[in-house]
C-alpha cells in the first residue's frame, strides 16, 4: 500500500502537488473560523460532570445567568491624586461603569488581518457593574464581565479597546484605572512577548533553513521542507478543526499553537529523512533515473516514516481514554494533524523529489562524489568499537539527570507573569483586601427537589466559612433570579493560583461546606482555585491510565515493524530512560534551581507522549537502517557503523529542527517548562538515545537483536553465512 501510494505520487507529482497546494490554502484559510467555534472557554469546560466544580459551574449558569464563555476582568478605580473616594467621587464612577455598561464594543481590525468572512466577530456589550470598595476608601473594584475564551488574540482586541476606552473615561473624571484577572494578564503577557513571540518563530525558520543550507548546500532543500510542511499543516489544522466541529468536540485554545509546532517539526524531520536516503542513493546510483530514485526511496523510507507516525497517533490517540477534557482533545487532534502529515509525506514530499529530480540539491556539487568519512563515520566506528563503554557513560548521564524526580512535586498554577500590568493592580488591590477579591471562591446551592430556597437559610454557613483559616472574607448569602439557588462568595488571603488556595478548597472549604449546609440543600465549591484543585485529581488519574496503555501500544507497533522481541524492548527502555532524565532535569532546573513550586502539572503527561512517541522516531529510523545493513555479509558491529555513519547527519539534522521548534514555545506566557523540557527531551532522543545508546545495544548483541529472526546471516565460527531474506513491505 505505502509503495503503491509514494509509486502513484512519483508518476503524477505535479497533479499531487497541485491537489495539495489548492487543500493546504483553502483549509488554512477556513482554519480560523472553524477553530474558534470549537474552541473551549475556561479549563472547567473540560472537567467530568461528576466533579464539584463542574457542578457549580451548572448551578451558576442554569440559575444565574452566567455565561459559559464568560471571563471577568477587575477594574480597579481611584482618584489620581491619591486621596481617598468621596461620595461624590462614588457616584461618578457608577455613572461612567452604567456608561460603559451601554457601550458596544467593536473588535478592532487591522488591513493586514484576514477577510472578515475568516474571522469570528467578538465584537459585544459588556455587563459592568460595581463590586466593592477599599476599607480605607482608596479604591473602588468594578466587575467586567466579557464573553470568549482568555486566549483567543479576537477577545484580546475587545479587551484592549474596552481598557482603552475606560482609561480615557476615567482620566476625564479625575481618576486612574488598573485591570487585573485573567483576560487582563493574557493580553499583558501577549503585549510584552510579542517581539519574543515574532523573533522566535522567525530564528525557528533561520534555523531550519540555515541547518538545510549547511548540509545540502542547496536552495530548493533549504526552501522546499518549509513549504511543504505550511501546505500540510493547513491542511491538517483545518481537518482537525472542521472534525472537532462535526463531532462536537471541544478544543483547549492552545491546540492549533501546539499543532503548528508538533507539525513543523516531524514534517521536516520526515522530508529530512527523504531528502538524505534520497541523495545517497543518487550518488551511489549516478547513472539511474531520478524519478525512478525518487520512488524507490520512498517506498522505502515510507515504511520507517509510516511506522513512526503511527507511534504517535497511539501514543496520542490514548489521551481518548483520559478524563479531563482538555488532554482528552488534545489526544485525537494531533493525532488527526500527525495521519494528515504522514498522508503528506507519503504523497507530496515524493512528488516533491519527482519533480524536482537532481536539481532538488542544485547548485551543489556532492552528488557527484562520495563524501569523506566525517563526524558521522567517526561517531559509528567509536560506538562500535566500544560498545559497553558507550552505552554506560550514557547510562550513568541519563541516571543522574533522572535522580532529579526524588522529591518532585505537580505545580498546578497557570504560571501567569509577575511583571505585568494586570500583576501590579492584583497586588495593589491585595494591599487592603483579600487576595481572592478579583477571583473568589463561590459556593453555589439549591434544594435538593429544586424547589425554591431562602438565602437567610445559609446565613450558618456563611459564618462558618468565615471562620475557615486562611479565608479573609465572606459575601452575603444572594438568591438567585429565579429564587432556586443561592450563591456565597468567599474570599481566600491567598493567591487563587496558587497551591495553598486549591489546599484550602479540596480540603478545609469544602469540608465546611458539607458540615454545615442546611438539610435538604445540596452545595458546591466552584471558582477558578475549585476547578483546579479537581483538575490535580483528574489528572491523576489519567495519568496511571494513559501511561501504561500508550506504553503497550507504542510497544506493539515496534513489534509488528521490527518482527523481534528483543529490539522493541531494548527501544522502549532506552526511551523510557530519556523520559525520566528528561523529567528530572526539569524538576533540577525548575523546582530545585529556580525554587519553583514544582513542574507544571501538564509536563509529565504531555513530555511522556512526545519523548516516548517523537524519540521513537529516530529510534526506529537507526534501527530500521541497522537492520538492513545486518543484512549484507560481514561483522555485525561493521553494520551498527555503517549505519550510523548513513543515519546519523538525518537524526541529529532533524533533531535539531525539531527541539529548535519546541523552544520557539519559551516565548508563551506560561509555557517555559514545557518549551525547556519538550527541546531536551528531543535532543537527548536524537543525539544520544538514537546515535549511541541504541547502535551500542546493537552492536552488544549482534544479530542477536532480531531474535528470533535473523536479518541477514549466521555466524559460524567467526564467518557470517548469508541468508537471503525478502526486504519488508508495506
Amino acid at each position: 500500500m505505502i509503495r503503491a501510494l509514494t509509486g502513484f505520487s512519483t508518476r503524477h507529482a505535479w497533479k499531487v502537488i497541485a491537489v495539495w497546494a489548492v487543500l493546504g490554502v483553502a483549509l488554512a484559510g477556513l482554519s480560523p473560523v472553524l477553530f474558534a467555534r470549537v474552541t473551549g472557554s475556561s479549563t472547567g469546560d473540560f472537567l467530568p460532570a461528576r466533579y464539584d466544580s463542574a457542578a457549580a459551574l451548572r448551578i451558576a449558569e442554569d440559575h444565574f445567568g452566567l455565561r459559559p464563555d464568560a471571563t471577568t476582568v477587575t477594574v480597579l478605580v481611584a482618584r489620581a491624586d491619591g486621596a481617598a473616594l468621596t461620595d461624590a467621587d462614588r457616584q461618578r464612577i457608577d455613572a461612567e461603569a452604567a456608561g460603559l455598561a451601554r457601550q458596544r464594543v467593536v473588535m478592532p481590525r487591522g488591513e493586514d488581518d484576514l477577510p472578515s468572512f475568516l474571522v469570528t466577530d467578538r465584537s459585544q456589550t459588556p455587563k459592568v457593574a460595581p463590586a466593592m470598595v477599599a476599607p480605607d476608601g482608596g479604591f473602588e473594584l468594578l466587575a467586567v464581565e466579557l464573553a470568549g475564551n482568555a486566549a483567543d488574540e479576537g477577545v484580546q482586541d475587545v479587551y484592549r479597546t474596552f481598557r482603552d476606552s475606560a482609561r480615557e473615561r476615567f482620566a476625564a473624571a479625575g481618576m486612574r484605572t488598573g485591570f487585573t484577572g485573567g483576560l487582563a494578564e493574557a493580553a499583558d503577557s501577549a503585549d510584552a512577548n510579542r517581539t519574543a513571540a515574532a523573533v522566535g518563530s522567525a530564528l525557528v525558520v533561520g534555523l531550519i533553513v540555515l541547518l538545510n543550507v549547511l548540509v545540502f548546500r542547496s536552495v530548493l532543500a533549504a526552501v522546499l521542507p518549509l513549504l511543504a510542511v505550511a501546505l500540510v499543516g493547513g491542511a491538517a489544522g483545518g481537518a482537525v478543526a472542521g472534525l472537532a466541529e462535526l463531532t462536537g468536540l471541544r478544543l483547549d485554545a492552545s491546540t492549533p499553537g501546539l499543532i503548528s509546532v508538533v507539525l513543523l517539526g516531524i514534517g521536516v524531520d520526515y522530508l529530512l529523512f527523504l531528502l538524505f536516503r534520497y541523495r545517497e542513493v543518487l550518488r551511489a546510483r549516478p547513472d539511474a533515473p531520478a524519478r525512478t530514485v525518487a520512488a524507490e526511496v520512498s517506498g522505502r523510507v515510507g515504511t520507517a516514516i509510516t511506522s513512526a507516525a503511527l507511534t504517535i497517533v497511539a501514543a496520542f490517540a490514548t489521551l481518548g481514554l483520559a478524563g479531563f477534557g482538555q488532554f482528552r482533545s488534545l489526544g485525537p487532534a494531533i493525532a488527526v494533524a500527525v495521519l494528515v502529515m504522514l498522508l503528506g509525506s507519503l504523497t507530496l514530499m515524493p512528488a516533491l523529489l519527482a519533480a524536482c529530480g537532481r536539481g532538488m540539491f542544485w547548485p551543489s556539487r556532492t552528488l557527484r562524489r562520495e563524501p569523506r568519512p566525517g563526524v558521522a563515520a567517526r561517531l559509528g566506528e567509536r560506538v562500535a568499537r566500544r560498545p559497553a563503554a558507550a552505552l554506560l557513560a550514557s547510562v550513568a548521564l541519563l541516571g543522574a539527570l533522572a535522580a532529579g524526580l526524588v522529591g518532585i512535586r505537580m505545580d498546578y498554577g497557570l504560571g501567569g507573569s509577575s511583571g505585568t500590568p494586570a500583576a501590579a493592580t492584583a497586588a495593589e488591590i491585595s494591599r487592603s483586601l483579600p487576595v481572592g477579591v478579583s477571583d473568589p471562591v463561590t459556593v453555589y446551592a439549591t434544594a435538593e427537589g429544586g424547589g425554591p430556597v431562602d438565602p437567610a437559610a445559609f446565613a450558618g454557613l456563611a459564618r462558618s466559612l468565615g471562620a475557615v483559616a486562611g479565608v479573609g472574607q465572606v459575601a452575603d448569602p444572594v438568591g438567585s433570579p429565579d429564587g432556586r439557588a443561592v450563591r456565597i462568595d468567599v474570599y481566600p488571603t491567598a493567591d487563587p493560583q496558587s497551591t495553598q488556595a486549591r489546599a484550602l478548597v479540596s480540603g478545609p472549604l469544602r469540608a465546611a461546606v458539607a458540615a454545615h449546609s442546611p438539610a435538604g440543600a445540596g452545595a458546591h465549591v466552584g471558582g477558578t482555585a475549585a476547578v483546579y484543585a479537581d483538575v490535580a485529581d483528574a489528572v491523576d488519574r489519567d495519568l496511571l491510565v494513559v501511561f501504561p496503555v500508550a506504553a503497550a501500544l507504542i510497544a506493539l507497533i515496534l513489534l509488528l515493524l521490527l518482527r523481534s522481541l528483543l529490539a522493541p524492548v531494548a527501544l522502549l527502555l532506552s526511551v523510557g530512560l530519556g523520559f525520566a532524565a528528561t523529567l528530572g532535569s526539569a524538576a533540577l532546573v525548575f523546582q530545585h534551581l529556580l525554587d519553583r513550586p514544582g513542574v507544571a502539572f501538564t509536563l509529565p503527561l504531555v513530555l511522556f507522549l512526545f519523548v516516548v512517541a517523537l524519540g521513537t522516531d529516530y529510534n526506529i529510523l537507526i534501527t530500521d537502517r541497522i537492520r538492513e545493513e545486518m543484512r549484507r555479509p560481514g561483522p555485525a558491529r561493521a553494520a551498527v557503523a555503517r549505519a550510523v555513519r548513513h543515519t546519523a547527519p538525518a537524526v541529529a539534522t532533524a533533531g535539531l529542527v525539531l527541539g529548535g521548534s519546541f523552544a520557539s514555545l519559551a516565548t508563551t506566557p506560561g509555557s517555559e517548562q514545557i518549551a525547556f523540557a519538550l527541546t531536551l527531551g528531543i535532543l537527548l532522543s536524537a543525539l544520544l538515545l538514537s546515535l549511541v545508546v541504541v547502535p551500542a545495544v546493537a552492536a552488544l548483541l549482534g544479530r542477536s537483536l532480531w531474535w528470533p529472526l535473523r536479518p541477514g546471516g549466521a555466524e559460524r565460527g567467526g564467518a557470517v553465512v548469508p541468508q537471503p531474506e525478502r526486504l519488508p513491505t508495506a
